[in-house]
């Protein structure tokens, strides 16, 4: 049972003093896995029960709250708790459940100690200058103990304190665990009778629950979900639907208590039972799209406006894969994710929400998800997390985590310091239409192992720990340079796809290729290599996933092939939008037809028509056309490079932790604002730039540089290349 319990501890001021904004905090990540706990056991396949494969963990049921106070005069404070409580006031337990405390002037120790099994144990605390924040800390064991004489002791020395954690639970009665998405409603566009029953259409792919008005009668009603017609009119095969027995003798609403993904609803019935109309709640995050982008061609306009509803969509209490058949927090998925969102709303609450979710706690069993890669991209998506945001306070606080799930990396390497797929471990990289082995030694593994160890290395001389740094680093440069001489094949030119028992394989696939660029482990020789032999070639294997397009066409951006990028944008998710996708999907092959893009899985509907790592064109449009990179975290210094391509314009907006960045390019002029930091803008012209707000610094090569300011706007004049 929760209990939701109040203390009143009251006392004098004279004094008006501006508070804080006071709001509900816990300890660090125990909200994260409760709400995904929550969230990921809501999955049903036709009815039944499916709950994630992976080990889940709980929150830890006892905490205990402590902040520091230094009062110039008495204060009135309230404290709201979560869960069973007790209060001490400078290590004096105050009996029973106290309402009414005074707190005097002076130094005092402020401690509440919660318990809830069912619930994360939380408080908040509201006062004129004591206010639960994130400056409190927490523990989830005090290791206090009493001599015989029934003396307390001071606090451990062995006590582990955190600052506590929050999200936006800033009132009372909005408790942590009341957290639900919001919900609007939303009219049907269409309704025809098909078959034995009604198939509706919302228009678009969208999430939420269906509602029934004036349902009447005593009878069964069956709802068969689809994110295509013939998904929803396929009873026997449609991955989600509701059989409800109902018995309203009179007329009343019905809203289906679980939220689905659809866009066609078809619905069977009883003739005993009878409604008017059909509508649903759309259910939602509420996200701002700070991030825009728009220029001359229409199609890229609309694939940019589809790609952000897609991520906006997938986009829930965490960043999750698809919409309608896991609705599972996914590793892989949410590292695309988060880049995504950087230049669509950065909500760096969702981003840290997600990968906290996924670390979940010690010990380690398992690599996350149980995917190999999955780890990798977890912790690809720290490094990414400090550079966009400069959030090094989440580092401080979770490095421990970092340091034993490496440890568990690092613990199954094989003798020669690589990972292998050992028993229990799922080697994903991508769904392929090529058959490609995932034994021994891959070395696309091992090209995110490196980068996992320097993020690590980078993370570790942030927390000044000199001695994880140095072998970090020590274990990157030795696994970089075995890449080379296990994986590069002179006959190739190029990386070879795996190595068993010491032997090469002869297949190259993209992926460790393509990634070696992104990552900028190649010399110019091997990147032109890279790029004419591997990406670049037609008779090359073919990536079909949006996943995996996602790294391929960013490669080919950072090898200034961005014409070529948007020719394939408009063929690959233009083609999307050709075969009527109101979202993208989690797979698109352009040699299907019909329903077989409907297929995967083996079962008839088995893809996914909304998944998250189908929307990037947000990312590349925003960091290669826009041109906005950050290079020091958190945007404090940082790269404007905008590209047309073919395009005749481009404008748009890049959301920073500090504002937006603004830019507009056409063929004579350059439009730069920006909220942050301080800019670089290069520009490539023909004759030197002109512009009156600002000094133009030639650099060579027809490339001119402009050092952009904060809250100043500059018009930059040229003649394109």
């Amino acid at each position: 049972m929760r209990h939701i319990l109040f203390i009143f501890i009251i006392a004098f001021s004279i004094q008006s003093i501006n508070a804080q904004k006071a709001t509900w905090i816990y300890y660090p990540g125990d909200f994260e896995i409760w709400l995904g706990n929550e969230m990921q056991n809501r999955r049903t396949e036709r009815g039944t029960f499916f709950p994630p494969f992976w080990k889940m963990d709980s929150h830890y049921v006892l905490v205990e709250f402590s902040k520091k106070l230094d009062l110039t005069q008495p204060e009135e404070v309230q404290i709201y708790a979560e869960g069973r409580y007790n209060v001490k006031l400078d290590g004096k337990m105050i009996s029973g459940y106290p309402t009414t405390v005074t707190i005097p002037a002076g130094k005092h120790s402020l401690n509440i100690k919660v318990h809830n099994q069912a619930n994360v144990p939380a408080i908040y605390v509201k006062g004129k200058t004591v206010q639960s924040d994130n400056t409190w800390q927490v523990t989830f064991e005090d290791k206090e103990w009493i001599d015989e004489s029934g003396k307390a002791s001071d606090t451990s020395s062995g006590t582990v304190y955190l600052n506590a954690s929050s999200w936006n639970f800033d009132s009372p009665e909005n408790t942590p665990s009341k957290f639900k998405l919001a919900t609007e409603p939303m009219s049907a566009v269409k309704s025809e009778k098909k078959n034995n029953g009604t198939l509706i259409d919302f228009g678009k792919e969208t999430f939420g629950f269906v509602k029934f008005h004036n349902l009447k009668g005593k009878g069964n009603l069956n709802i068969y979900y689809g994110e295509s017609p013939e998904e929803a009119l396929s009873t026997e095969s449609c991955e989600t639907l509701d059989r409800l027995t109902i018995d309203n003798s009179n007329a009343k609403d019905l809203t289906i208590n679980d939220s689905k993904a659809f866009r066609y609803i078809y619905i069977e019935k009883d003739n005993s039972l009878s409604y008017d109309s059909v509508s649903m709640l759309y259910e939602y995050l509420p996200l701002d799209y700070r991030g825009s982008f728009r220029c001359n061609d229409a199609l890229l306009n609309k694939i940019w406006d589809i790609s952000a509803y897609t991520m906006h969509l997938t986009s829930r209490e965490f960043f999750i894969d698809g919409i309608k058949r896991d609705r599972w927090v996914w590793s892989g998925d949410a590292y695309q994710s988060y880049l995504m969102n950087y230049y669509l709303f950065f909500d760096s609450s969702s981003v840290t929400r997600t990968m906290l979710n996924l670390r979940g706690k010690d010990p380690v069993t398992s690599h996350v998800n149980t995917i190999m890669d999955y780890t990798f991209y977890w912790f690809m998506g720290v490094y990414d997390y400090y550079q966009y945001t400069g959030d090094k306070t989440f580092i401080e606080q979770f490095y421990p985590r970092m340091q034993s799930l490496m440890q568990y990396c690092l613990s199954r390497t094989n003798s020669t310091g690589m990972m292998e797929g050992l028993s229990g471990d799922w080697v994903f990289i991508d769904w392929a239409d090529f058959k490609m082995s995932k034994t021994g030694e891959v070395s696309f593994e091992q090209l995110l192992f490196c980068r996992s160890l320097e993020t690590m290395a980078l993370c570790a001389k942030l927390v000044d720990n000199t001695e994880d740094s140095n072998k970090y680093t020590s274990l990157a440069n030795n696994l970089k340079s075995k890449l080379f001489t296990a994986f590069w094949s002179g006959k190739e030119n190029a990386f070879i796809h795996n190595r068993e028992n010491g032997v090469q394989s002869e297949q190259v696939t993209p992926y460790t290729n393509m990634f070696a660029v992104l990552f900028g482990y190649l010399d110019q020789d091997k990147t032109n290599a890279v790029k004419h032999n591997v990406l670049l070639n037609p008779d090359a294997l073919k990536i079909t996933t949006p996943y995996m397009r996602f790294y391929e066409l960013e490669a080919l951006c950072m090898l200034g092939e961005q014409n070529y990028v948007l020719k394939e944008i408009r063929d690959y998710w233009g083609g999307m939008l050709h075969e009527g996708a109101t979202s993208f999907w989690e797979k698109y092959n352009p040699n299907e037809k019909g329903a077989e893009h409907l297929a995967m899985y083996g079962r008839p509907f088995g893809k996914s028509l909304c998944h998250a790592w189908g929307a990037s064109p947000i990312y590349l449009f925003g960091k290669y056309y826009l041109g906005v990179k950050p290079v020091s975290p958190g945007y404090e210094t940082y790269t404007i490079e905008p590209n047309l391509a073919d395009l005749k314009w481009i404008e748009g907006k890049v959301p920073t932790p500090n504002g937006d960045i603004y830019v507009y390019c056409d063929t004579k002029q350059i439009k730069v604002k920006s909220d942050t930091g301080i800019g670089k803008l290069t520009v490539k012209s023909k004759s030197k730039p002109a512009c009156k707000d600002a000094v133009i610094n030639p650099k060579g090569s027809n490339t001119y540089e402009v050092e952009i300011q904060k809250g100043k706007e500059y018009t930059i004049t040229y003649k394109a290349l």
